[in-house]
């Protein structure tokens, strides 16, 4: 199967959403000049830039509730947690971003 070129700015968008997704140091700052080169406007950059933050975002929040059942949990029995009280405190697989966004 022959692998298709990405146009630089699917790559640059790629990279400052992994960028932010992933809490990285430098935040894909070096990415906002190739975009505007390539002409990507600054509504396109603020939609990547919420996808990317409600990823990072909701992420964090099924990390906390995971720890914080599992802190519920320690003077129990050890037990695994279940995928769906993971779930359940964290919110449904795919969420809308604050401004009604579709991330799916």
């Amino acid at each position: 199967m022959a692998q298709t070129e990405l146009h630089p700015s699917i790559v640059s968008l790629v990279s400052l959403a992994a960028m932010i997704a992933s809490n990285h140091p430098d935040q894909g700052l070096c990415q906002l000049d190739k975009l505007r080169e390539y002409g990507v406007t600054q509504n396109q950059i603020d939609t990547v830039l919420e996808i990317a933050r409600h990823f990072r975002d909701e992420a964090a929040r099924k990390l906390d509730a995971r720890f914080d059942e599992a802190l519920k949990n320690a003077t129990a029995a050890p037990a695994p947690i279940s995928k769906q009280a993971v779930d359940k405190q964290a919110g449904s697989c795919c969420t809308p971003t604050k401004s009604g966004i579709s991330c799916c």
